[in-house]
């Protein structure tokens, strides 16, 4: 068994030790479960009454109490019968019924040894909890000055909205304080940057209760979205790839062909319809697929490149939404190649290259994965081995490094992953290159090779960012919201000192709209430091300062949402001054 960091087995102590606190605070409480995840660790509770932010401190303290007291994680053993009687008896039904989940999962009470089956518990002070562990020896090796509790929030138990809500208490937890402080400044710029709060004070896009999980966005945002969308149909037009598009709705035969339906269906929105079932598409793959089969295919034709920017709806729970980072309406941009075998890795590479091309326009240096075959994967082993050697061949010829995601696939196929880390260091999985030899088999997709006989075509998937939504989120966080020039909604704000310069004012503008630039010039009536203010909150790139200086010598006093004023300029070299940095995409 491969031994878990140390740090993992501090977070999940420290879950416990919240759990004793908590048994201080509340005896007649009901605990649910309480692992170690990324950054903490957090722990569920049915609770006599509804946590408030003030309660964290006072858990806080008790935890330190516990560590202070330095008492062992002492491990039991004990057969099923008994924990459940014990777990009666203490009043913790949820403790019981993860038992009988083990117990369902055995199928009997004994194990394949013919043993007893037993379940494991710690023990913490006064606090008994089941756990399979491993725990720190004692709760005196954890630094008290080196977690932190952080938020309390409602969570179903087992995350089945069918169940009762609990209430989830997170924490943070590091081996070194400097490395919490480090984390929590961290957090605390995070919070600044948040999309959703951005998205509002922008006016970029909005989330209502009304359409859960889909986005609606304001013209401010459609503009981000604009350049991004023509950027990256330059980029696919320039390595061939054909345009297409295709519809939302499907019967459900088409996805039980795909192995969707027996995958992926409770992702899928599906409904009745005159006696057939009909399902709003969750990818797009099957959509390209009934292209392809329009007519007969030789070798000579392939490869087919399609792209798609593809809306698709994905069953996301409730509980589970965030903004445009988790979102049941979203947009790719899509990619499906067929090709013969012998071009695979040639295809790969082309993927590779816009990929390497595409992020560091964004100021973003992307990662490489290569995901392997997954539990559940589809098809022969033989098929998964050539596929995955194809990737790892393509990642190689383009000489880019890359690591390996053990059975991390889809289940139709291997798959390169690309991971990119934005501002404040945090990882982001975006493109994914999926090599497929299944789907096209299931559809029974053929081409005519050059002995006039019929061969299956390989297929590959592919989308550079992913969704459009997510990658707005990750970009509006990347970078505070101050989007570089040719990504800004508003490139240029005109400002005239008064309304008698006007005039002026509007002929500036009129020079700057006939080269598409975005610019907008408010009402004068406010003072101009306050405009010159509200023009930096809305992080416009350049604000045009006029007055009679600059009416009478043709220029504009020109003040940089960065580096402040830069002077008067005349406007024709503002203008290519704007022009060149629109063209660079810096």
């Amino acid at each position: 068994m491969k031994k878990q960091p140390k740090i993992d087995i501090i977070r999940h102590s420290l879950a416990h030790v919240l759990a004793s606190a908590v048994y201080e605070m509340f005896p007649e409480g009901k605990f649910g479960m309480g692992p170690a995840v990324e950054n903490g660790f957090y722990y569920d509770f049915d609770l006599p009454r509804t946590l408030i932010p003030e309660d964290l401190e006072i858990l806080e303290e008790k935890m330190r109490n516990i560590i202070k007291a330095n008492y062992k994680f002492e491990r039991a053993e004990i057969s099923v019968d008994v924990a459940i009687k014990d777990f009666r008896k203490a009043k913790q039904p949820y403790k019981v019924e993860l038992i009988k989940d083990i117990l369902k999962e055995s199928k009997s009470k004994k194990n394949k040894s013919g043993y007893e089956l037993r379940v494991t518990g710690y023990k913490t002070g006064d606090f008994v909890d089941l756990c399979s562990g491993p725990h720190l020896d004692s709760t005196g090796e954890i630094n008290p000055a080196s977690f932190k509790l952080t938020k309390i929030s409602g969570a179903y138990w087992k995350g089945d909205e069918k169940n009762k809500m609990l209430q989830r208490i997170y924490g943070v937890a590091f081996e070194s304080p400097k490395e919490l402080r480090q984390y929590l400044a961290m957090m605390q710029e995070a919070e600044k940057r948040d999309h959703k709060k951005l998205g509002r004070e922008l006016d970029l896009f909005s989330f209502h209760e009304e359409s859960q999980g889909s986005t609606f966005w304001h013209p401010k945002g459609m503009s981000v979205w604009n350049e991004i969308e023509n950027f990256g149909k330059g980029l696919r037009k320039k390595y061939g790839f054909l345009e297409i598009q295709t519809p939302i709705l499907a019967k459900d035969s088409l996805w039980k062909i795909s192995g969707h339906w027996d995958h992926y269906k409770d992702s899928m929105f599906h409904f009745d319809a005159e006696k057939e079932t009909y399902c709003l598409k969750p990818m797009d793959c099957p959509f390209n697929i009934k292209i392809y089969q329009t007519k007969l295919r030789s070798y000579r034709d392939l490869p087919i490149r399609y792209t798609e920017i593809g809306r698709i709806m994905r069953n996301e729970k409730s509980g589970e939404l965030n903004g445009l980072f988790r979102a049941r309406y979203l947009t790719q941009d899509d990619s499906h190649i067929f090709c013969l075998p012998e071009q695979v890795e040639k295809e790969i590479s082309i993927l590779l290259k816009m990929i390497k091309e595409y992020y560091p326009t964004f100021g973003i240096e992307p990662k490489f994965f290569l995901s392997t075959r997954p539990d559940d994967f589809m098809g022969k082993i033989s098929e998964w081995d050539l596929a995955e050697k194809n990737l790892a061949n393509a990642l190689k010829l383009e000489k880019i490094k890359f690591k390996i995601k053990e059975e991390d696939g889809a289940f139709y196929g291997p798959k390169i992953d690309i991971d990119i880390k934005d501002a404040l260091g945090r990882n982001w999985q975006l493109a994914t290159v999926q090599l497929d030899f299944q789907m096209p088999q299931r559809f029974k997709l053929e081409y005519i090779d050059k002995n006039g006989k019929k061969q299956t075509p390989v297929m590959i998937h592919a989308a550079i960012f992913g969704s459009f939504e997510r990658f707005i989120g990750i970009l509006t966080e990347h970078y505070a919201g101050a989007f570089p020039l040719w990504l800004s909604p508003v490139q240029v704000e005109i400002i005239p000192v008064s309304e008698k310069f006007g005039k002026y004012a509007q002929e500036v503008f009129q020079k700057l709209a006939a080269e598409n630039i975005r610019v907008v010039m408010k009402d004068a009536s406010e003072s101009l430091g306050k405009r010159i203010r509200e023009a930096q909150k809305e992080k416009v790139n350049y604000m045009l300062i006029v007055g009679e200086k600059e009416m009478k010598a043709k220029t504009v006093a020109v003040r940089d949402r960065e580096k402040g004023d830069l002077g008067a300029i005349k406007i024709e070299n503002f203008l290519e001054k704007i022009r060149k940095e629109i063209q660079d995409k810096k």
